[in-house]
């Protein structure tokens, strides 16, 4: 723990005295950064050289490590042999104890003990903060020594030498404290990275997550490729985007709200597997589950369906899984602990319409349930005669809290058949997957876990780039996995003729000129470039940010965003 005493000063709910203590504190090493200059050295140095990591050590000594977590002094001291050993890092705590003192200092691969002792440490020990000096908790050092465990069987590093790298002039926050309000930590990121272990985690791990998916699409002879992200359309996706202007081209331009229909042209073009992970931008609401900017993995193969991108998608999370498992053990036996779903058992497939059909058929309302019995027609006919005057008494009877009000407003916007459908399911079902579609292990004392869920064959009227269903061309070959009840990625079979994207791009047009903001621009480029011939394709979309939120089992997207957008400080 830090000699120095304060709250968490930065809190929004800081007193004045609080704050007044942290100017002191401030002013307090801005005066031990001085007396170093007054003594010729620099309290911003970068003279370093070569150092190992505490990972490197800790490694070096890991045969000495008994099952209970010490360590045998006399392996490590055979192993220590006369090798000294040079760490850079920051310290993180400190404890004095007279002519003795403790420094807990972390590095990117983890932490170590400094035993440092006057007597070993000979005028450098003036150097510690306890002992008056210049080194605080939160500078970055450079410390030589030599292996060794303490009585506790920790172990540490017997420091020689120490000398300040850098200064921090602001305190970390207290270690019984921590940095805990939720917006701080978010605004404030280069600190809660510090402050909370766990939290750098998550990012470590999402960094490892974005090299198994390279690694994994690579391996199956995909191409990793580049498209614009300032666009001159709206495509890709139904969402609002971001406007800007090229000054030079004295252009009106758009953010990229997806990149799909530029990997599309990669198609065309003979690049038949290609995949992008880059930045998307949507001009929409903030929630646990949206940010505006966001990471997108987009990936197109040629020559195959939705059928056999779900069989891939189930293959690539589960490896995506066991590379994260091997890169961060520690770490991902704490996130699967939490975790309300399992990966380890087979994806549940299952259409649009009999997904609501069943969500209907749970809710125990009479009159739904026997017009569910008599498939998506009779439901739908049901609903169109006029049903708000029932929501009342179906509300009281339903077994499921069902957002009566929102689907009554949704339902009646809808224009066709394909949307009504989609709003049935929406409020119906959607909510409720992870409740309905679980596993029960048969080991005793082990609990149930919801499984993923793939719901497929979406109506065509709210699927505008996917291929018509064989059969049924009313449905497209699409499908949007759920797990834990939350949309992770969205595929389809691509549609390929011309002819019917053009007639979906006009009807998006046509939505746009009645009102309808959240609509596709009418591309000719991409027409254009479908009339040249794209084999049979299919496509996969998904957010890398749910996915980190999903395998470190985080409970926003803000968690698992660096530096998430907030408003401006103090509005």
């Amino acid at each position: 723990m830090s000699t120095e005493k304060t709250s968490d000063a930065a809190a929004p709910q800081a007193t004045h005295a609080s704050h007044s203590t942290e100017e002191a504190l401030i002013a307090g090493r801005k005066e031990r950064a001085a007396a170093v200059r007054a003594k010729g050295e620099n309290p911003f140095d970068n003279r370093v050289g070569e150092v190992s990591t505490v990972g490197d050590v800790r490694g070096r000594f890991e045969s000495a490590r008994q099952p209970d977590e010490k360590y045998d002094a006399a392996k490590v001291t055979e192993l220590a042999g006369e090798v000294s050993i040079r760490l850079a890092g920051r310290i993180v705590a400190q404890r004095s104890f007279g002519k003795a003192a403790f420094l807990r200092l972390r590095d990117r691969t983890g932490e170590i003990q400094l035993f440092c002792r006057k007597d070993a440490l000979g005028e450098d020990f003036a150097r510690l903060h306890a002992a008056g000096g210049e080194v605080d908790a939160g500078d970055h050092v450079i410390a030589v020594g030599t292996a060794m465990v303490t009585k506790t069987g920790e172990l540490s590093i017997e420091a020689k030498s120490i000398r300040l790298l850098t200064k921090a002039y602001r305190p970390l926050p207290e270690k019984w404290h921590g940095l805990q309000d939720v917006e701080l930590r978010y605004r404030q990121r280069y600190v809660d990275l510090v402050a909370n272990p766990d939290v750098a985690d998550v990012f470590r791990a999402r960094a490892y997550i974005v090299r198994a998916l390279r690694g994994f699409l690579d391996g199956d002879g995909f191409l990793e490729v580049e498209t614009p992200t300032l666009v001159s359309l709206i495509g890709g996706a139904i969402a609002r985007p971001f406007n800007t202007h090229h000054n030079t081209l004295d252009l009106d331009l758009y953010l990229r709200i997806a990149p799909e229909l530029f990997l599309k042209r990669c198609l065309v073009g003979g690049l038949e597997r290609v995949y992008e992970i880059g930045r998307c931008y949507r001009n929409e609401g903030i929630s646990t589950r949206h940010n505006p900017e966001f990471t997108m993995l987009e990936f197109y193969r040629a020559y195959a369906t939705y059928d056999d991108l779900m069989d891939l998608t189930e293959k690539m999370l589960r490896h995506v899984d066991a590379e994260l498992a091997k890169a961060m053990p520690t770490a991902h036996a704490r996130w699967v602990a939490g975790r309300p779903f399992t990966l380890a058992e087979p994806f549940v497939r299952i259409p649009m319409d009999a997904a609501a059909l069943a969500g209907v058929r749970v809710l125990g309302v009479p009159a739904l349930h026997d017009a569910a019995g008599k498939g998506i027609g009779a439901l739908l006919q049901l609903l169109d005669e006029g049903f708000t005057e029932k929501i009342k008494e179906w509300a009281q009877v339903a077994k499921r809290k069902v957002d009566w009000g929102n689907f009554r407003k949704g339902f009646g916007k809808c224009e066709n058949a394909g949307e009504k459908l989609f709003a049935v399911y929406e409020y119906f079902a959607e909510p409720f997957l992870a409740e309905d579609y679980r596993f029960t292990p048969q080991n005793e004392g082990e609990t149930s876990k919801s499984v993923p869920v793939f719901v497929v064959d979406h109506p065509f009227e709210i699927s505008p780039l996917a291929r018509r269903k064989d059969g049924d061309a009313s449905l497209t070959d699409r499908y949007e996995l759920f797990v834990e009840g939350r949309e992770l990625c969205n595929a389809f079979s691509e549609l390929n003729d011309p002819e019917d994207q053009a007639a979906r791009f006009q009807e998006q047009v046509e939505k746009k000129a009645r009102g309808a903001e959240e609509t596709m621009d009418f591309d000719e480029d991409y027409i254009r470039a479908l009339d040249h011939g794209m084999p049979p394709a299919a496509g996969f979309g998904m957010g890398i940010d749910r996915l980190v939120m999903m395998l470190c089992h985080q409970p926003s997207i803000r968690d698992v965003i660096l530096f998430p957008l907030l408003r401006p400080e103090g509005t």
